[in-house]
């Protein structure tokens, strides 16, 4: 073990460890870029997502509510550690009815 740090310098672990911050620097970059840009089939960008969770409450340490938007819809969902139930679906967002309103008012 001591022999291979003989031939080795100061310089030469500064190269080797410069080389793998690089290399991690450049994996982290690729995983950023494909968080936002997407990769066509594997990962769609955020903007063209239908489905996302608005928000979610602990009810206790196996119970959680969550809200689901898909299309401008949304959905109320129990979600215990034997499944999950819908438990009001298909009402409107909240800003989609301010949105309504506004319109209604003009």
């Amino acid at each position: 073990m001591l022999a291979f740090y003989e031939g080795m310098d100061v310089l030469d672990i500064a190269r080797y460890l410069a080389g793998l911050l690089l290399v991690l620097g450049l994996i982290g970059a690729a995983g950023l870029a494909t968080r936002k840009f997407g990769v066509p089939g594997l990962a769609k960008p955020n903007a063209t997502r239908r489905l996302h969770i608005v928000e979610t409450l602990m009810l206790s340490p196996r119970q959680r509510l969550a809200i689901i938007r898909r299309d401008g819809v949304e959905h109320l969902v129990l979600i215990t550690a034997g499944g999950a139930s819908v438990i009001e679906a298909g009402f409107a967002a909240p800003d989609a009815i301010a949105k309504d309103k506004t319109e209604n008012a003009s």
